[in-house]
C-alpha cells in the first residue's frame, strides 16, 4: 500500500492537474462567469421573493454548461488565429495541450448535458432559447459573422445578451418584456466593450485577417463608434426606471456608472493615452457587473419596503 507521502509526491499529479486546467480554460471561465452572473440576476428579478431553489440550481448549471460548450467550440474553430495572437496563443489548443478530438468531444458532451438538465429539471422554453444562443455564438458568430463583416460583434452580440432572458424564463417559463430590457442593455453594451479591446489589439486582428472594425474602418472611426454606442447604452439603461421595472436606487447608481463610461469613451477620442482602450475595456466589465447588481439591490429593496 502506498504511503501518504508517496501519493503527495506522485509525478502524475501535476500532469493530471494541468489536464484539468486545460479543459477548464477551454470553457473561457471568466467570460462564462459574467454570462452566468447576468443569468442569475435575471432569475432573481423574475421572482418577487426567493428564487425557487431547483430553478436556481439547475437553471444556473444548465446555462453555465451551455455557455462553456459554446466557448469550447469557439476555441476549436478559432485555434489557427488564436495561435497567431499573443492574447490567445497559450490557450489549450494552440499550445498543443489538447487535441481537436478531445475538445470537440468535451464541448458536445457539455452541450448535451446542459440540454438534458434544462429539459428535465427547468423547462422547455429555457432549453430551446439556450440551444439557440449556443448555436448563435458557436456557429453563426464564430464560423460566419466573425470572418464576414466588421459588424460581427454587433449582430453576434445577441447570443451574449441572452443569459438574463434565459435566467428569467428558467423561473417563469416565459419571456417577459422586462427580461428583454436586460437583453437590450447587454446588446447595447457589447460593441463599446469589445471594440475598446479591438482597438488595443488592432494589429493582431489585422495579422490574422479578421475584419474587426478597427481593421476595416480605422481606429478613429472605431473610437467614434465606441462613443456613439456608449451614448446609446446610456439611453437604454434608463429604460428599466422609465418602465417602472426599477426605482431610485437603480437610476441613481446607473447615472454615475454611465457618466464614468462616457468619460472613458470621450477620453478614448483623444488618443493621447495609449492605455485608455484597455482601461475602457476593463471598466466596461466592472460596469456591467455593477449595473446588474444595482438592478438586484433595487428589486429587493422595493419589495422589502412594500
Amino acid at each position: 500500500m502506498k504511503s501518504q507521502e508517496s501519493i503527495k509526491t506522485s509525478p502524475y499529479r501535476p500532469v493530471l492537474f494541468q489536464f484539468c486546467c486545460d479543459y477548464y480554460e477551454l470553457c473561457k471561465p471568466r467570460v462564462v462567469a459574467l454570462l452566468v452572473f447576468t443569468a442569475i440576476i435575471g432569475m432573481f428579478l423574475a421572482s418577487p421573493g426567493m428564487v425557487p431553489l431547483h430553478a436556481l440550481f439547475f437553471g444556473t448549471l444548465g446555462i453555465g454548461l451551455a455557455s462553456a460548450s459554446a466557448a469550447a467550440i469557439n476555441q476549436v474553430v478559432d485555434q489557427k488565429i488564436d495561435a497567431d495572437m499573443s492574447r490567445t496563443k497559450n490557450r489549450p489548443l494552440p499550445s498543443g495541450n489538447l487535441t481537436n478530438k478531445q475538445a470537440l468531444i468535451f464541448s458536445v458532451a457539455l452541450g448535451l448535458v446542459a440540454m438534458f438538465i434544462l429539459i428535465m429539471w427547468v423547462n422547455l422554453t429555457t432549453a430551446v432559447l439556450t440551444f439557440l444562443s449556443l448555436i448563435g455564438y458557436a456557429v453563426v458568430y464564430t464560423m460566419y459573422l466573425k470572418r464576414a463583416t466588421p459588424q460581427n460583434i454587433v449582430i453576434g452580440g445577441a447570443a451574449g445578451a441572452a443569459p438574463p432572458v434565459l435566467g428569467w424564463t428558467a423561473v417563469t417559463g416565459q419571456v417577459d418584456p422586462h427580461s428583454l430590457l436586460l437583453f437590450l442593455i447587454i446588446f447595447a453594451w457589447t460593441p463599446p466593450h469589445f471594440w475598446a479591446l479591438a482597438i488595443h489589439r488592432r494589429d493582431e486582428y489585422a495579422k490574422v485577417d479578421i475584419p474587426m472594425l478597427p481593421v476595416t474602418h480605422g481606429i478613429e472611426f472605431t473610437r467614434l463608434q465606441v462613443l456613439l454606442y456608449t451614448i446609446i447604452l446610456t439611453a437604454v439603461t434608463l429604460l428599466p426606471y422609465v418602465t417602472g421595472m426599477s426605482g431610485l436606487i437603480y437610476i441613481a447608481g446607473t447615472i454615475v456608472l454611465d457618466a464614468i463610461f462616457l468619460s472613458y469613451a470621450i477620453r478614448l477620442q483623444s488618443g493621447k493615452d495609449e492605455q485608455i482602450a484597455m482601461k475602457t475595456f476593463g471598466y466596461s466589465i466592472l460596469y456591467l457587473m455593477l449595473l446588474f447588481a444595482l438592478l438586484l439591490i433595487d428589486h429587493y429593496f422595493r419589495f422589502a419596503v412594500i
